[in-house]
C-alpha cells in the first residue's frame, strides 16, 4: 500500500517486460479503485525515500514473482497525469517464471504481440504507441 499525501502525485514505476516480439501485462482486477478491468504494465508505487529503480524490481518481485536487476539508465517512456508521474522501463531480461502473485492487484497476466492489442482495454492511452515502437508487427 503506497503512503501518498493528499495532493501529491504519486510516484509510479512499471516495468515493459518484452518477450521478443511479445509484451507481458496484468489485467487489473474489476474491484479496482483505480483503474479497474483494464490491462496494464506491471508495477506500482515507488514508496518515500525509495530509488525508482529499486522500487521497480521489488514491484515486479511481489507481483509476478520474478527478480530484475534494477534498471540503471533512464526510463525509457514517461507518462504524466494529473495525480501521478509514471516511469517505465524496457526489461528484456529476467529470473524466474511471470506468474499473478497480486491475485488481490491482478486477475490475469498474459504476453500479446502487438497485432493482439487492439482490442484490450488498456490502461493508458499512451500505451499503443509505446507498443508500436517496442514491438514488431508480423
Amino acid at each position: 500500500m503506497s503512503t501518498v499525501s493528499p495532493g501529491a502525485r504519486a510516484r509510479i514505476v512499471t516495468g515493459f517486460l518484452r518477450d521478443g516480439d511479445r509484451v507481458l501485462l496484468c489485467h487489473r482486477s474489476p474491484r479496482r479503485r483505480v483503474l479497474p478491468d483494464v490491462w496494464d504494465l506491471p508495477g506500482g508505487h515507488v514508496e518515500p525515500g525509495e530509488p525508482p529503480a529499486a522500487a521497480l524490481a521489488r514491484e515486479l518481485r511481489e507481483e509476478l514473482g520474478i527478480d530484475v536487476a534494477p534498471p540503471v539508465g533512464p526510463p525509457v517512456w514517461r507518462i504524466h497525469g494529473d495525480t501521478f508521474d509514471m516511469r517505465i522501463w524496457l526489461i528484456d531480461a529476467w529470473s524466474g517464471i511471470p506468474v499473478n502473485v497480486a491475485v488481490g492487484e491482478h486477475d490475469a497476466v498474459g504476453w500479446f504481440q502487438a497485432d493482439e492489442l487492439g482490442g484490450l482495454r488498456l490502461a493508458h492511452d499512451a500505451y499503443p504507441v509505446m507498443f508500436a515502437e517496442a514491438l514488431p508487427v508480423h
